[in-house]
């Protein structure tokens, strides 16, 4: 290496002491020492990960586990406690039980019996409905107007009939 390139160390930090507790003991001075804390970082930096807020969400064996405890509960602030416990709001409990009951009453609803009816298929016979009325209204609109046509034929020919018997008669 050249003397250019070697890298510049002052004498003092080169020398290592034979003691491993002197620099461990020097390490704890400068650790303990008010003026050796560690480098904070300026507020303008970005290079902390600020973490978003996200919204808790239960799966539905935790609402039908968290609303059995909730029916069990008798006791004045057993429900208050379950709620901290579990990080549940009084209105969640409550859409919660809504949606239990709606669901239990759709469950005892009469099913309709039969093939069910999927969304295409219903959007295809509506189609087909709509358009076979619109067949039929321009079928009756054609059939008028070839009425009208045998009409405007028929006058013609009479036209044509009176004005050869016309010439007839004139001449």
């Amino acid at each position: 290496m050249n003397s250019n390139q070697q890298s510049k160390v002052p004498m003092h930090a080169v020398e290592v002491s034979s003691d491993p507790g002197a620099l461990q003991g020097a390490r704890r001075a400068t650790e303990d020492a008010p003026g050796s804390a560690p480098p904070s970082i300026p507020p303008g930096s970005d290079s902390e990960v600020v973490p978003r807020a996200r919204r808790r969400t239960f799966t539905n064996a935790d609402k039908r586990r968290i609303l059995q405890a909730a029916d069990l509960c008798t006791l004045p602030g057993e429900v208050g406690a379950l709620m901290r416990r579990e990080g549940v709001y009084s209105s969640s409990l409550s859409t919660w039980r809504r949606q239990r009951e709606a669901a239990d009453l759709a469950a005892l609803a009469p099913q309709k019996r039969g093939p069910k009816v999927d969304a295409a298929a219903r959007i295809d016979a509506l189609q087909i409905a709509q358009l076979t009325r619109e067949r039929d209204k321009l079928r009756v609109e054609l059939d008028k107007a070839q009425l009208v046509i045998e009409v405007q034929k028929k006058v013609m020919a009479l036209l044509d009939l009176l004005a050869v018997t016309d010439k007839r008669g004139n001449t």
